[in-house]
């Protein structure tokens, strides 16, 4: 089912499907909810699942000129909010991982679980702001190029040719994010603060999935710091770059689903 909820005078597309428990997917930039809809059909036999399309991205619009983390996270809770759901596993795939762990800081009573899917809980580093700043230039000048040049990117090379219809589909659903919406993106994911402290001391199980060839996740340093932490698991894709969810789709669809079942056993016990 897909449907449409207000935020902020602004109408927010989701997707409900599925029933039971429910698991909450964030996508990452520039993309939209409809990139979760292969990879959900397996997910939703055992739970519902919700998908969102953030401000800015696919037919939800732009609010304002930066979309913070926490704008985001505020706008993922009215949609959740008006769906009746108190409690839920968020999963989040890149900038939405950034969304979920604001969230996560902002609503943390609400969450049985968390994903965070070839993310982290760093701020952009100096030079990286820079980078933010080139590409709203890029943008300007040319969305469509950037696009193309982004989606690209997030693949292992080896992958790009076996998943050659994936990346053409991805740019063209990255395409329909505006140039403003693109802007916002990378405006609010240069903001966006530190939040490593709230994996250590979360309250619920993480789940860290990774991929050995993602030029993107600084790997070893989120190992490092979440090592010895019992409440977190991580998942290594030896296949994948940024793109799991495609790249090693069965595996990481598995893996999900131990995984929430785990996080809702838990929390019924409580």
């Amino acid at each position: 089912m897909i449907g449409f909820t207000e935020f902020r005078k602004t109408r927010v597309r989701f997707s409900d499907t599925g029933k039971g428990r429910a698991i909450v997917l964030l996508h990452g930039f520039p993309e939209a909810m409809d990139v979760w809809e292969e990879f959900s059909v397996k997910l939703s036999r055992h739970f519902r699942v919700i998908a969102i399309d953030l401000p800015g991205c696919g037919e939800t619009p732009c609010i304002g000129y930066v979309h913070s983390m926490e704008l985001m996270a505020e706008c993922v809770k009215a949609v959740l909010d008006s769906l009746g759901l108190r409690r839920y596993v968020m999963v989040g795939h890149s900038m939405g991982g950034y969304v979920a762990l604001a969230f996560t800081e902002l609503f943390p009573d609400h969450l049985s679980g968390l994903c965070l899917f070839h993310s982290h809980p760093y701020a952009d580093s100096p030079e990286k702001k820079v980078d933010r700043e080139k590409a709203v230039v890029l943008v300007k000048k040319d969305p469509k190029h950037y696009v193309n040049e982004v989606i690209t990117s997030l693949f292992a090379p080896d992958n790009l040719s076996l998943f050659k219809d994936d990346v053409r589909e991805l740019k063209q659903i990255a395409r329909r994010t505006t140039r403003q919406g693109i802007v916002n993106a990378l405006e609010g994911m240069k903001e966006r603060p530190k939040r490593d402290w709230l994996l250590k001391y979360a309250g619920y199980p993480v789940l860290l999935i990774l991929g050995k060839m993602d030029r993107i996740v600084p790997n070893e340093l989120l190992l490092q710091q979440t090592s010895g932490l019992k409440h977190i698991q991580t998942l290594m894709l030896e296949k994948a770059g940024h793109m799991g969810f495609i790249e090693e789709k069965k595996l990481t669809q598995d893996k999900l689903i131990r995984f929430a079942r785990k996080c809702f056993s838990r929390s019924s016990k409580k």
